[in-house]
């Protein structure tokens, strides 16, 4: 059974910083690229960052770049999205997603863990 679940998520200040967890099972999940997605209260889910299944490359929105790094391990089948800076524009549902390379269906996808920025 493929499971996705994230953790991390929780109230937080602005200028402050998360890191976010997802813990993968039920695939091989060195040959997916993983992802993270954010959807905000009354907006389109959007994608944050993407990694590549050896971890060496890495792709980044622009709302995020140079603030947030996405990393995997693995190993123990996680992927990361570590945080900093964090904005109240950044306050959404962030979701974990595991895609096959070259192949153009929605994957695997996790339940999601909230991230809140607010004084």
């Amino acid at each position: 059974q493929v499971q996705l679940v994230e953790s991390g998520g929780g109230l937080v200040q602005p200028g402050g910083s998360l890191r976010l967890s997802c813990s993968a099972s039920g695939f091989i999940f060195s040959n997916f690229n993983l992802k993270w997605y954010r959807r905000a209260p009354g907006q389109e889910r959007e994608w944050v960052a993407t990694v590549e299944t050896t971890g060496r490359r890495k792709n980044y929105s622009d709302s995020v770049r140079g603030r947030f790094t996405i990393s995997r391990d693995n190993d123990s089948k996680t992927v990361f999205l570590q945080m900093n800076n964090l904005k109240p524009e950044d306050t959404a549902l962030y979701y974990c997603n595991a895609v096959y390379p070259g192949v153009s269906s929605a994957g695997y996808w996790g339940q999601g863990t909230q991230v809140t920025v607010s004084s």
